[in-house]
């Protein structure tokens, strides 16, 4: 009969147990392992309707922060368009801005009333010109604090203590998600792949099923097949989209605004 009493012996122990035991022994005392975290690797279970909307097409504006960068030059914002023509979202417009906190606003304030997601690219770091996440802030009503949180998990994994200098944030204004990314190609593929990619539909179904304080009830169905995107002209007005041609008349649209409501009129 074994001896209960007794603990059990190394050898006795399960291979898992043995693996921490062993683990422990070769960390020195008072350090922290920390596994690196892969973004491919991530398995995220998913509710009904997250699943049902997760291919929806969604209205996305993008806005790059940059005193130096063209459309030529700007490898952030040309890759996040190619990433979301290709998951069939429409780009509402496109458009740079120097860092300046009266253009990125104006700009801002414009895309909240024609996008669902606003996602901007630049100024988010801690130097002199980066004024971004100021502005951002003082328009957002509802703070999403886990994106900037989740950023900067992923970032850490692949630059270490210099994730802390990103200010990335994100959160709703009005009856949109604005998301402030830091400028780098780098840095914007990591919150594409690893949070924004598989997320963006999802998140302009929570946005738009309730409505949101401040937004114009448009009433009625939406319409079958596109949740999120109304009819396929574009907005006359609509700043600086992406064929630089005048646009068509007006259309309805998802998350319209009653003048002068909400904050960032």
């Amino acid at each position: 009969m074994p001896d209960t009493s007794r603990p059990p012996t190394s050898s006795s122990l399960t291979g898992s147990a043995a693996d921490v035991s062993s683990s422990e022994e070769s960390t020195p005392l008072g350090t922290v392992s920390i596994a690196p975290v892969s973004i491919a690797t991530v398995s995220v279970a998913k509710t009904a309707h997250h699943v049902a909307a997760a291919s929806a097409p969604v209205r996305v504006a993008l806005l790059i922060i940059s005193d130096t960068r063209t459309p030529d030059t700007d490898t952030s914002g040309q890759y996040l368009l190619a990433e979301l023509q290709a998951q069939g979202h429409q780009v509402t417009s496109y458009r740079i801005v120097k860092d300046d906190a009266v253009e990125i606003r104006a700009a801002l304030v414009a895309f909240v009333r024609e996008a669902t997601i606003v996602i901007s690219s630049g100024g988010t770091g801690i130097t002199g010109r980066d004024v971004t996440i100021p502005v951002v802030e003082s328009l957002i009503t509802k703070p999403i604090p886990g994106f900037g949180e989740l950023f900067r998990m992923l970032s850490y994994a692949q630059v270490g203590g210099a994730a802390m200098l990103s200010r990335a944030v994100a959160g709703l204004c009005r009856g949109a998600v604005i998301f402030a990314l830091p400028g780098s190609l780098n840095a914007v593929t990591t919150a594409w792949e690893g949070l924004l990619k598989s997320e963006l539909s999802h998140l302009a179904f929570e946005v738009t099923r309730h409505g949101q304080p401040g937004v114009a009830d448009l009433g009625g169905a939406r319409p079958a097949g596109n949740l999120f995107s109304p009819p396929a002209a574009t907005p006359a007005g609509t700043l600086n989209n992406l064929t630089g041609k005048p646009a068509a008349a007006k259309a309805p649209e998802l998350g319209r605004h009653k003048p002068g409501s909400g904050n960032g009129s």
